[in-house]
C-alpha cells in the first residue's frame, strides 16, 4: 500500500470536523494533521495527528512556524485558514519543502480581506451587490441609515473585516424595552452605535472602526460552494439554500453563473464560497469566502467530495466532479454529532519553535 498523503488543516473552525470526515472517505490513505491553540477544539479530536499551535504570533512568525511544521511532518497538502494571505504569499517556500498549498493565490485572497474591497472586486466582475456604505463616524452612520430607510428598507451593519456573522447587527430606531431581553435579538439602536462612534472619535481619533452599513435582506440565503482548478477555472459549483430548518440544493443559473464569473475573474483557485441574498426579488452577492464554507460537507448528498477533490488538485491530479441525478430535488435538515475531546491539559507557554505535540 502506498504511504498516506499528509494533509494539514491549521487553526480552523469546529465545523471542519465534517471536512475531515469527508477526507477520510477518500479512496486512498490520508493522514490528517490538525493544529489549534485550543486543546478542546473538536478538530483535534478527529485528527490523526493533533498539535497545539503557538499563540499570538505575527503573520510572518506564523509563516515560519508553518514552514517548520510542514518540513518536519512532511506535509504534502496544506489547507490554511488562519493567516491564509501571509501563507499564500510564501507559496514558493512551501513548495520548496514539498508542500502544496490548497488555497487561492494571494491576489484573490487580498481582494476579499476587507468586505469593502470585496464589494469593489464583485462590482469589477460586473456582478450586483446590495447598496453599501463604509462608515467611520456617527454622521456617516446616520446618513447611511437615513438613505436606506428612505428606500423603505431596514438597515444592518457588520465589521468591514471579519468572518462569518461576527459583529452583524440589525439597526433599529425602536427604544429598548424588556421584550428585547427575550429570545435571540441581534438588533441595536442607531443612536447607541452613533454615540459609540462619536465617543471613539473623541477619545481615540486614530482608531476609527470600519463598519459597513447596508439594507437588511431577507432570506433565503443561497450559499454556492465552488471548486476551481489551479488556474481559477470553475470545475464544480452547487448552491445550498436554507429556510429555517429546511435545507435544499440549487443549480439555478442566476446563482451559479455569477459565482462562476466571480471565481474566474479573480482566479479563485481551490475551494471558495459565494453567498447571495435578494434585494427586491433579485439575487445580489453579499459575501465571498476564500476558504471552504462550514457547510461544505453537505454536498456529499449530491455525491460530491470537494475536500478530497481539492487535495487531488494540489497533488496535480484531475478530480471527478460529476454527480448523478438532480441535486435540486434533495431536501434535508441537519443534526450535529458527538465527538470525544482529548485528555484535558493546559496549553504550554509558547516561546518559539518547535511546538509541542499532542499525538493520538
Amino acid at each position: 500500500m502506498s504511504a498516506p498523503v499528509n494533509v494539514w488543516l491549521n487553526r480552523t473552525y469546529a465545523e471542519n470536523v465534517f471536512f475531515i470526515e469527508q477526507l477520510r472517505a477518500a479512496p486512498r490513505p490520508l493522514r490528517i494533521h490538525a493544529t489549534h491553540v485550543d486543546p478542546d477544539s473538536p478538530v483535534l479530536a478527529v485528527a490523526d495527528h493533533a498539535g497545539l499551535e503557538p499563540a499570538d504570533l505575527t503573520p510572518d512568525a506564523y509563516v515560519a512556524f508553518a514552514l517548520d511544521y510542514c518540513a518536519r511532518h512532511r506535509v504534502d497538502v496544506f489547507l490554511p485558514r488562519l493567516h491564509q494571505l501571509a501563507i499564500s504569499l510564501h507559496r514558493p517556500e512551501f513548495e520548496a519543502v514539498g508542500t502544496a498549498l490548497a488555497c487561492p493565490p494571494a491576489a484573490a485572497i487580498a481582494a476579499f480581506e476587507s468586505k469593502a474591497d470585496g464589494y469593489a472586486a464583485i462590482a469589477d466582475a460586473g456582478l450586483p451587490t446590495p447598496p453599501w456604505w463604509l462608515v467611520r463616524t456617527a454622521e456617516e452612520l446616520v446618513d447611511a441609515v437615513d438613505r436606506i430607510e428612505a428606500a423603505g428598507l431596514a438597515a444592518c451593519l457588520k465589521p468591514a473585516a471579519g468572518a462569518g456573522g461576527e459583529g452583524f447587527r440589525v439597526l433599529t430606531r425602536e427604544p429598548f424595552g424588556l421584550h428585547r431581553l427575550a429570545g435571540w435579538d441581534s438588533r441595536v439602536q442607531v443612536d447607541q452605535v452613533a454615540a459609540a462612534l462619536a465617543e471613539a472619535a473623541r477619545t481615540a481619533p486614530g482608531e476609527a472602526a470600519d463598519l459597513l452599513v447596508m439594507p437588511y435582506l431577507d432570506g433565503p440565503e443561497i450559499s454556492v460552494d465552488c471548486l476551481a482548478d489551479r488556474d481559477g477555472t470553475l470545475l464544480a459549483a452547487v448552491g445550498r439554500s436554507k429556510a429555517r430548518r429546511r435545507r435544499s440544493f440549487t443549480t439555478a443559473p442566476q446563482y451559479l453563473e455569477p459565482a462562476r464569473r466571480l471565481v474566474e475573474a479573480t482566479g479563485m483557485a481551490y475551494l471558495s464560497n459565494v453567498q447571495f441574498r435578494h434585494l427586491r426579488g433579485e439575487p445580489v452577492v453579499i459575501d465571498v469566502n476564500t476558504r471552504p464554507s462550514g457547510g461544505l460537507h453537505q454536498l456529499r448528498l449530491c455525491g460530491l467530495n470537494l475536500p478530497w477533490a481539492a487535495v487531488q488538485l494540489a497533488l496535480g491530479e484531475r478530480p471527478d466532479t460529476e454527480w448523478t441525478g438532480d441535486p435540486a430535488g434533495i431536501e434535508y435538515t441537519l443534526v450535529s454529532g458527538i465527538h470525544p475531546v482529548l485528555p484535558r491539559q493546559a496549553a504550554p507557554v509558547r516561546t518559539g519553535l518547535p511546538e509541542a505535540q499532542l499525538v493520538h
